[in-house]
């Protein structure tokens, strides 16, 4: 039960934190993760706000932090934009 609500939180929070930006939640599947470079590479469904159809793409995090705890394999729900002219994560979590 603890685990249900510490998930409940957390979905809640990244849903209030994509609705505060404006961003659309994208789901994904994470393929590599390079924290030295803070980039992560993500099959993901389509990204509305960029206008970008599903694909497998490398984007750089825009907090090196959001990386921590990712590893490949991992089913995620993130937010992107482009910050400072590059296509960046904006928020992440694991779970379908």
């Amino acid at each position: 039960m603890k685990r249900i609500a510490i998930s409940l939180i957390a979905t809640l929070a990244l849903s209030a934190a994509a609705l505060a930006q404006g961003l659309p939640t994208v789901s994904g599947t994470v393929e590599k993760v390079d924290t030295v470079q803070g980039k992560i590479t993500i099959d993901h469904g389509p990204i509305k706000n960029l206008d970008m159809e599903a694909m497998t793409m490398v984007f750089r995090a825009q907090d090196p932090n959001l990386l921590k705890g990712i590893k490949a394999g991992d089913k995620v729900q993130f937010t992107a934009d482009r910050v400072n002219g590059q296509i960046s994560v904006t928020s992440i979590k694991k779970g379908s």
